[in-house]
């Protein structure tokens, strides 16, 4: 996760000092790559002290060590394409108006969410969810049917996939839950009641519990054993977790691809899975 969006992920906790020297690097980093320690603290408000224990509190050695970092993570930004629009939309938006910021926004929200997360951390999640006995797929509303397109993925590939719409199935079936198996948790405010309890029981089972959630911390990433991140915006967007949905669906593609690249007899099972499929597309006249 690049140092911005640990920033902006922390800014709710932050002591009123950190957030007002974090708010104005988040919304201005272009300038803060030229600002000295005294310049940055001239233009937050702040001492020159705490701008250089700000940077020691993200984990770097020295404020040049921050502004590297700062600076690294600019280079990865990635721009939403020209002719895509990322804005609020209005009632009174047009047609075009609308598709482009409704575009613009969940390409904005796929692209950020591969970018805050690691590839050691997905190997990780790989590597849990290869060796499962079985993987339990939990989430409601929204994240519900994320868990379940995941789940018809991974059964195409044979893998031992629990999965339910309701919540109280969800449970239950947690319950059965052992140390080889996964918990696979998906929550973007990682504040779902049904969700975290679901999460909680697993965890007392001594499974393994993977959260893909959003970036501030929350009760279920306290929870879980690693999590993955989604970044999105919701508040732009304004509609039924639009944003939201498509970075879980990132994710989860993501995964599923690199599961088929692991899986040696993943072609077989995908194949056969698409022949099973394929005498229901014909019509009954012709068998």
């Amino acid at each position: 996760m690049s140092v911005l969006k640990k920033i902006l992920a922390k800014l709710d906790v932050m002591a009123p000092a950190d957030r007002q020297i974090g708010q104005y690097i988040v919304e201005n980093p272009d300038q803060m790559l030229r600002l000295s320690t005294a310049a940055l603290a001239a233009q937050t408000g702040r001492s020159q002290s705490s701008v250089v224990k700000f940077s020691q509190k993200l984990g770097y050695a020295s404020y040049q060590e921050f502004k590297l970092a700062v600076s690294k993570a600019k280079s990865q930004e990635w721009q939403v394409p020209t002719g895509m629009i990322h804005g609020s939309i209005e009632v009174g938006d047009s047609y075009l108006t609308i598709l482009q910021k409704l575009i613009g926004s969940k390409l904005l929200s796929m692209q950020q969410t591969v970018s805050a997360n690691n590839e050691h951390d997905i190997g990780r999640v790989l590597e849990m969810l290869n060796k499962a006995r079985r993987i339990h797929l939990a989430g409601v509303g929204a994240s519900s049917l994320v868990a379940r397109d995941f789940s018809y993925k991974l059964m195409k590939l044979g893998r031992n996939v629990l999965h339910d719409s309701d919540s109280h199935v969800q449970m239950a079936n947690a319950s059965t839950l052992g140390p080889e198996d996964v918990l696979f948790a998906l929550s973007y405010s990682g504040t779902s009641i049904e969700t975290l309890r679901i999460a909680e029981l697993a965890r007392q089972c001594g499974t393994t519990v993977i959260a893909v959630t959003g970036l501030r911390d929350n009760p279920l990433s306290q929870v879980a054993d690693i999590c993955l991140h989604t970044v999105a915006d919701e508040d732009r967007v304004r509609s039924s977790s639009i944003t939201a949905r498509d970075a879980q669906l990132t994710l989860t593609d993501l995964l599923f691809i690199q599961l088929v690249q692991m899986q040696p007899d993943s072609s077989e099972y995908v194949h056969n899975s698409e022949v099973a499929v394929s005498v229901l597309k014909v019509a009954p006249d012709k068998r």
